[in-house]
């Protein structure tokens, strides 16, 4: 089971957090709930007639929440690399985690720096995983799309990202299937 830490509680982070909780690893998200989608409306993600932002978050929080991922309403302040994971330091104590998912904008941003993640024109450079060139390092939301960041596609990048994650810890390609319930 690997241990994840998310930096970033908008569609991108929660999303990741609920394919990697579901797929059975130890989740935390970093995020104080300061996401720009508690200004949007969203009317245009597949399956939702419409929904307010903070009405989507609220239900969003919860569902990972139940999924057993550790939401921490704590502003990180710092990572570095430990090894072959990253340390992650908020509200004056320590996470560690195998891989680190940023989630957010400007703030992870400055830790995508701090641990080096190559940058182009102010964007950290991601693959078709999101990874970034550090390893264990995934880039998703605001901070891979600062300019064309949509709800529904920052959901897609979080899990993709979770998906690729799996696909590493189980050693061979992973799905995640939505399957109707038992008879």
């Amino acid at each position: 089971m690997a241990q994840v830490i998310i930096v970033g509680d908008g569609p991108a982070g929660l999303s990741a957090a609920l394919f990697l909780a579901r797929g059975g690893h130890q989740v935390v998200v970093f995020g104080e709930d300061d996401t720009a989608m508690h200004y949007a409306l969203l009317h245009n993600y597949l399956g939702i007639p419409e929904i307010g932002g903070t009405e989507f978050q609220r239900i969003a929080r919860d569902q990972v929440s139940a999924a057993g991922v550790a939401l921490r309403d704590e502003e990180v302040t710092a990572v570095r690399r430990e090894g072959d994971g990253f340390a992650v330091e908020a509200g004056g104590a320590e996470e560690r985690g195998d891989y680190l998912v940023l989630a957010g904008g400007k703030a992870a941003q400055r830790l995508a720096e701090e641990l080096g993640a190559q940058r182009r024109d102010g964007t950290v450079v991601i693959d078709t995983e999101y990874r970034t060139d550090v390893h264990g390092l995934y880039a998703v939301g605001r901070v891979a799309r600062p300019n064309r960041s949509q709800a529904v596609i920052s959901a897609g990048a979080g899990a993709t990202a979770a998906l690729d994650i799996l696909a590493r810890e189980a050693g061979r390609d992973v799905t995640d299937w939505d399957t109707p319930p038992p008879e």
